[in-house]
């Protein structure tokens, strides 16, 4: 099969298995021919010869989508990884990314020139789909969501036509790229503002699960009474078996509070004292280049998954006593992580007629199973859906559309805003009013 100018992959490729493989190991999709594109050209040739075969189109950036978004059985896998170059202009403190890039590509680009761009919470996240998204991470409370920082986009449209998007061209299709995801077609570069910062503090601090309630009030209280320099999160998780963490954590239990502050290890120390009064039973605070940081948490690819979230108006102790009661169910020893993050600060008070509802939340609960054994299925969706259950007394309401897989059309909905919904079909309408787009969380042209 030819497939445009790039390289395809079909069922017959000695590298399918490879290729078709996606972060999530519970989506085992068969493509029938993948895509590997090194151009926009490709991208658009590609999307022409699968609408001309009648070709469900699935596009793939990272391959980090929860639900499986990034592949298709029997369709056609734009495939963007070999796109992955990073172009920084240092004097106007801009960034071009091509659309296949992770944020490993781009942390990486920016660390020898002392910059950064807000990305995620891991380094193997595409920098695609997370920003069209919203995109959020440990910077969004001092410098704004990953979108507030885009100035434009290049993208290839449903009928294989090649359009910029900025706040000059295209502007509503710019601003429905600011949480609109990956509705409005196949973004083959993008150009951020990035910001000065040479290193950050990381403050891991790590305790018995018994100390949760007492530990998670006082860092509550922290994270809204300090500085947008401040930010991070509460993870129970499976105590890892590394050299800092004590014996008795290894492979149960542990509650790890991560603050990063924008600012010097003397600053980050001062600013936790009130953590450290607590007795952890293990601390680092390091100062360290934000790249680094950006892969401290990686997740390991191969596991099973199922996430979910919360976005919190409040979190008082009543809802402190639910989210540490819920992780009873939590599967340990596994790779889940019950975490909850500041969010708030700057994310929460730029730019609040995009349709990202939820970005005024100063929390958000984020349940986030990984397992291995399929027979563990039933077990870790039902303890993901139970911390919602217990936390959804505090909700918003909205939701980060990059935290959830498949939960049907009114969290979509939720995640768009109900009130930004006829302009979203609007722009839908516009640029690819025959759904051709439709993996994603999908705004429905009819």
């Amino acid at each position: 099969m030819t497939v445009g100018v790039g390289e395809h992959i079909d069922p017959g490729s000695a590298e399918y298995d490879d290729a078709r493989s996606v972060f999530n190991a519970m989506i085992d999709k068969r493509p029938a021919v993948i895509a590997r594109c090194a151009s926009a050209a490709d991208v658009a040739a590609a999307i022409r010869h699968a609408r001309e075969q009648g070709l469900e189109i699935a596009v793939r950036g990272g391959g980090h989508s929860v639900a499986g978004m990034s592949t298709t059985d029997g369709g056609l896998v734009v495939d963007l990884r070999a796109m992955s170059s990073v172009d920084v202009d240092v004097a106007a403190r801009t960034v071009r990314v091509s659309g296949g890039a992770t944020m490993s590509h781009l942390d990486r680009a920016l660390e020898p020139h002392g910059l950064v761009a807000v990305g995620g919470r891991v380094s193997t996240t595409g920098v695609g789909g997370f920003t069209l998204g919203g995109g959020t991470g440990w910077l969004d409370r001092k410098f704004g969501l990953a979108c507030d920082n885009l100035l434009s986009v290049e993208l290839v449209t449903a009928d294989g036509e090649l359009v910029t998007a900025s706040e000059d061209e295209n502007s509503e299709l710019f601003w429905a790229l600011h949480g609109g995801g990956g509705n409005f077609g196949v973004a083959t570069s993008l150009t951020f503002r990035v910001h000065e910062l040479r290193s950050i503090t990381a403050c891991l601090l790590l305790w018995e699960p018994e100390a949760g309630e007492e530990v998670l009030r006082a860092y509550r209280d922290l994270i809204e009474s300090g500085p947008d320099e401040a930010s991070g999160g509460a993870i129970y998780l499976t105590g890892p078996p590394e050299e800092f963490v004590p014996e008795q954590l290894v492979g149960n239990l542990t509650l790890l509070v991560l603050v990063t502050f924008c600012g010097t290890e003397a600053d980050a120390r001062s600013f936790i004292a009130p953590l450290l009064a607590l007795s952890p039973a293990a601390e680092v605070v390091m100062e360290l280049p934000y790249a680094e940081l950006q892969c401290m948490l990686d997740d390991p690819p191969g596991l099973r998954n199922y996430w979910s979230a919360e976005h919190l108006a409040s979190f008082p102790d009543e809802a402190v006593s639910a989210f540490t009661g819920a992780v009873s169910g939590m599967l340990v020893p596994s790779s889940s992580q019950h975490v909850l993050f500041a969010a708030g600060g700057a994310a929460g008070r730029k730019n609040p007629t995009y349709p990202l509802p939820w970005r005024s939340a100063p929390w958000v609960a984020h349940p986030f199973a990984m397992w291995t054994d399929p027979e563990d299925d039933e077990r870790a969706i039902g303890w993901t859906r139970a911390v919602r259950d217990a936390v959804r007394p505090w909700s918003t309401g909205a939701v980060y559309l990059n935290f959830i897989g498949d939960e049907g059309a009114d969290r979509v909905r939720a995640g768009f805003g109900t009130h930004n919904w006829d302009r979203l079909v609007a722009v839908k309408r516009e640029f690819d009013p025959e759904n051709v787009f439709r993996l994603n969380h999908n705004v429905d042209p009819s």
